[in-house]
């Protein structure tokens, strides 16, 4: 929805100055007659009058902010809500019936409740709150229904409590035990620091689930070097021919066709095969033996300790 009026700067903004001087000015700002504010919401009407439509809107601008500071207590930086608050009052500006037997204010006092209640609802969680009329009305009705039924604010509301509020909103008992834990919890940053400064935020404290245990990680490094330097030693004995065939045949993904290597070296594939399979037999050899000897060492090392202890 476009706003012609809008044209020039023609709304101050809270953020040119200080919030103070912001509501000093709207102050100096007068307050119309019932026969001037017809006559320019005419204006605006018909002719789309960007003058009167200022004088329109500066005159109103004391109220916007009287209604935005009646919902300081949601926490939202209060030069935010008085700037929603504006919007609502530019749309009861554009919207307001000059045949309804009623003042501007009171027909913009609904515009800007709704724009700011739209504007809490939005940015008071970044999860989504509900946006049913029960909803809103549950959540912005809460804590002066609360105070009217229970008599510490302070702890959670009691079974006898939470039915007297289900029966005040007409709405499920769940309901309100939700509403009061959402009212209960605001959004926490992760990048905000926790305790003193210098103490790691909240996501450097976050525990990953995909992480590996310390312990657990440290073992398998150990155990793949462990592989590593014994693979190394069961090559070394092979020839070139031997190691080349082996490499490119068991250790390569994926491995070498055998009538590659069967072509660089002058040979029959056959001949590539047998050679690859000796080698195997070879490295196997040699891993098995090395194995069998480091369970025998562990076992007297255990020993060992055993008898010392003992």
């Amino acid at each position: 929805m476009s706003y012609p009026f809008l044209a020039g700067g023609v709304v101050a903004s809270p953020y040119a100055a200080s919030l103070r001087q912001y509501l000093s000015a709207v102050r100096r700002y007068p307050v119309l007659t019932r026969d001037e504010e017809y006559a320019l919401a005419r204006r605006v009407r018909d002719e789309v009058d960007l003058a009167a439509a200022h004088r329109l809107m500066t005159s109103h601008l004391r109220l916007a902010a009287k209604i935005a500071c009646g919902y300081r207590g949601y926490g939202l930086p209060l030069e935010d809500m008085i700037s929603e608050a504006n919007v609502g009052l530019l749309h009861a500006i554009y919207k307001f019936d000059l045949e309804r037997d009623c003042r501007l204010s009171t027909y913009a006092a609904w515009w800007i409740r709704a724009a700011l209640q739209d504007y809490i609802l939005r940015h008071w969680s970044i999860v989504k709150l509900g946006t049913s009329a029960t909803q809103k009305r549950l959540f912005f009705g809460f804590r002066r229904a609360r105070a009217r039924v229970e008599a510490c604010p302070s702890e959670l509301l009691a079974g006898d409590s939470i039915a007297k509020m289900a029966e005040l909103f007409h709405v499920p008992p769940g309901d309100i035990t939700g509403m009061e834990a959402r009212l209960g919890w605001r959004d926490l940053s992760l990048s905000a620091l926790h305790g003193d400064e210098g103490e790691p935020d909240r996501l450097e404290r976050l525990a990953d689930e995909n992480a590996q245990d310390p312990e657990t990680a440290l073992s398998e490094a150990d155990e793949r070097d462990y592989r590593t330097r014994l693979l190394t030693q069961a090559l070394s004995p092979l020839g070139s021919r031997e190691h080349r065939i082996f490499v490119a045949r068991r250790l390569r993904d994926p491995p070498a066709p055998l009538a590659e290597l069967a072509q660089e070296y002058g040979v029959s594939c056959e001949r590539i095969r047998q050679i690859e399979m000796r080698a195997f037999e070879k490295v196997q050899r040699f891993v098995t033996d090395q194995q069998q000897h480091h369970a025998r060492e562990g076992a007297w090392r255990r020993g060992q300790a055993y008898e010392c202890a003992a």
